[in-house]
């Protein structure tokens, strides 16, 4: 008899290394993407030239103890996946409902709004969602990338100081539509040529404490027929100092790009004026005012395609104005963005 031969040796095979993703921007898309792509075994980075987290879901505080959501002020929900995010952050205490007495406002006459969504804001500011979806999360806050060059297998991230910011896998840019197609201009001009045709317009927010409590009827208002376009008593939302009454101003896009330029001091007391004149309520001398522009603020008309993506040359852009210009369309969005790039990886 032959002795029996042994068994072939298979060597095992090596394991595959994590993709390295570079995220640029640490708003609320960039942060979901991160979130899913850590969660999906990616080695992500994200930068950031800011110096906090969150986007336009923020909160400017003041030496006095006031606070003001100046950017985002509430999100709804209607998504299945973005109830399941919220009900997270419930659970964490990080958002509540906002039972605010919202109004339509036109010439003088409140409407009670017909809208029935349930509304929801961050506990004890805005600013907390940002917080709670960068936990965990390798951030690199006051960088401003401004170079994305596509090598031959990677993409070389370089700051506006020139100081190199790392070789990536794998690209994903979380930023309004412009300034994402002036990053990727050169490296990926069909996906830059596809942010260029989203028209993104500016939003001056005033953020105003009166001395008094003002005798309205309505917590919220949408504004119509003025250069306002929403009006909220910011301190009315839970978690906020009550002792106060703050309020936040937003003005409408076309009267927003129309000043953009102008110093925010005048735009402040331009909008203070009108919202006396719309609310006809008696003027006071605000204990604060101060004005604040966003630059991109909202889509005219956002896409309604989830994400960009090139699976060639590995790059991806998301953000609100891909999903509806919704804190929940940009939650979507960067949803979308993470498991497309999985899927393609």
């Amino acid at each position: 008899m032959t002795p029996s031969q042994p068994a072939e040796q298979t060597s095992p095979q090596p394991a595959q290394a994590a993709p390295r993703i570079a995220i640029v921007g640490a708003g609320v898309s960039g942060l979901v993407a991160a979130g899913r792509l850590q969660a999906g075994a990616g080695k992500v980075s994200i930068f950031d030239k800011g110096r906090g987290v969150g986007g336009r879901i923020s909160t400017r505080r003041t030496e006095q103890g006031s606070q003001f959501d100046h950017g985002a002020q509430y999100f709804t929900v209607r998504d299945a996946r973005f109830r399941r995010v919220v009900k997270n952050m419930q659970a964490d205490g990080v958002v509540a409902p906002w039972g605010g007495r919202i109004a339509k406002l036109e010439r003088g006459t409140i409407t009670p709004s017909s809208e029935n969504h349930e509304r929801f804001v961050g506990v004890p500011t805005m600013s907390a969602v940002g917080k709670w979806l960068a936990r965990d999360l390798p951030i690199q806050l006051g960088t401003r990338i401004a170079v994305a060059d596509r090598l031959a297998a990677a993409w070389r991230l370089t700051d506006t100081g020139g100081q190199p910011c790392g070789d990536f896998d794998w690209l994903l840019v979380a930023m309004p539509a412009p300034q994402a197609a002036e990053l990727l201009g050169e490296s990926a001009p069909a996906i830059a040529d596809a942010c260029r045709q989203v028209k993104m317009d500016g939003c001056w927010a005033a953020m105003i404490d009166f001395p008094e409590p003002l005798p309205l009827e309505f917590d919220g208002a949408f504004v119509h027929d003025s250069p306002l376009a929403w009006v909220a008593r910011n301190s009315s939302k839970p978690g906020r100092p009550s002792q106060r009454e703050s309020w936040v101003l937003h003005a409408g896009p076309e009267w927003s790009e129309a000043h953009l330029a102008e110093p925010a001091e005048s735009v402040a007391d331009a909008m203070l004026a009108e919202f006396y004149r719309v609310a006809e309520v008696a003027t006071q001398q605000p204990s604060h005012l101060a004005a604040h522009r966003w630059r991109f603020a909202q889509a005219g008309k956002p896409l309604d395609e989830g994400c960009l993506l090139d699976a060639e040359l590995r790059v991806a852009v998301c953000g609100d104005w891909c999903a509806g210009s919704r804190v929940e369309g940009a939650v979507l969005s960067g949803l979308a963005a993470a498991e497309r790039c999985m899927a393609a990886r």
